[in-house]
C-alpha cells in the first residue's frame, strides 16, 4: 500500500500527460491512461540510481563558487571568440583527460559543469579507461585544462561523493 501511495503523484502527472498528448477525454483514454501510468509509476523506482550522499556540503559550496565564476570568465572568453575571432595560436580540438572519479552521480556532476561552461563539450567518457573526452574551443593549453578539470572540479567531487 506504501508503494502505491509513492507512486501516485507521479501517476497522475503521466495521466494528465497521457491525456494532454491524445487531446481527448474520453472513456477509453481516461483508463488507459490510468492503467499505463500507474504501471510505469510503479515501475519507475527500479529505475531510480541509488540515492547520492552529499558528505562535505562546505566543499560543494565552494565548488559551486568556482563553476560560476568559471562559467562567467568562459562567458566572456567566447563572446571575445565569436566578436574578434580566434586569437592567434587558439584552436578548437578534442582532449582526453584520465579521471579518478568513478562514482556515477561524481561523473555527472563532472558533465553537467563541463557541459554548462561555454567552450568545453562532454565529447564522451570510456568507462574501462575512465577516460573523459571534451571538446574545447581554445585547446591552446592542454594541459593547464587538464590540470583544472583535474584539481578544480573531479578533487571536490571525489570528497563530496566519494
Amino acid at each position: 500500500m506504501r508503494r502505491l501511495l509513492h507512486a501516485l503523484p507521479l501517476a497522475c502527472l503521466l495521466l494528465i500527460l497521457w491525456l494532454v498528448l491524445n487531446d481527448s477525454l474520453s472513456a477509453g483514454h481516461l483508463v488507459l491512461g490510468a492503467v499505463i501510468a500507474l504501471v510505469l509509476a510503479l515501475l519507475a523506482p527500479i529505475l531510480r540510481p541509488v540515492r547520492a550522499r552529499l558528505s562535505h556540503p562546505l566543499v560543494a559550496l565552494r565548488l559551486a563558487g568556482h563553476v560560476a565564476a568559471d562559467i562567467a570568465r568562459s562567458n566572456r572568453d567566447v563572446g571575445r571568440i565569436i566578436l574578434r575571432g580566434h586569437p592567434p595560436g587558439a584552436r578548437p580540438g578534442l582532449l582526453d583527460i584520465p579521471l579518478r572519479i568513478r562514482d556515477p552521480h561524481g561523473l555527472t556532476a563532472l558533465a553537467c559543469i563541463v557541459t554548462f561552461t561555454p567552450g568545453t563539450v562532454w565529447a564522451g567518457h570510456d568507462p574501462e579507461r575512465n577516460v573523459l573526452t571534451l571538446h574545447v574551443l581554445d585547446l591552446s593549453d592542454p594541459e593547464g585544462l587538464t590540470r583544472i578539470i583535474q584539481d578544480r572540479y573531479e578533487r571536490p567531487l571525489m570528497e563530496i561523493f566519494e
